[in-house]
């Protein structure tokens, strides 16, 4: 349990690295083909946004890769759930104002890893 839980946090943190990258660089470029009911002059106009977004996102990442870089057990899972809670939080927000897609996309991945670190650990 513990090495799946772990391994998903690496990829939470992967996708949430390749969400800052989106946001802070590739926002004009690639935002239109991801966000095609927005016009497509906004992506110029909001790209102080979504950079500053971003790094939100990037800020996330570090928290997970930084989980998966402690030694602790103890310790290591009290800052993958801080970071995990985070993530979950934000989803939640984002279902809320943005898309509900990001329920499944950012919360489920987070509530799944979360109850298999925490299952995890009472098994050990």
């Amino acid at each position: 349990m513990r090495i799946v839980s772990l391994i998903l946090i690496a990829l939470i943190a992967a996708l949430h690295l390749y969400i800052a990258y989106f946001e802070m660089f590739a926002w004009e470029t690639t935002g239109p083909r991801v966000f095609p009911t927005l016009p497509p002059d906004s992506f110029s106009q909001t790209k102080a946004l979504a950079a500053n977004q971003g790094i939100y996102n990037a800020f996330l990442a570090a928290g997970l890769i930084w989980s998966l870089l402690i030694r602790d057990t103890h310790w290591q899972r009290n800052i993958a759930t801080c970071f995990l809670l985070f993530v979950f939080v934000a989803g939640i927000v984002g279902a809320l104002t943005v898309s509900t897609q990001i329920l499944m996309t950012q919360t489920a991945p987070a509530t799944i890893t979360l109850i298999l670190l925490w299952l995890g650990r009472a098994k050990s």
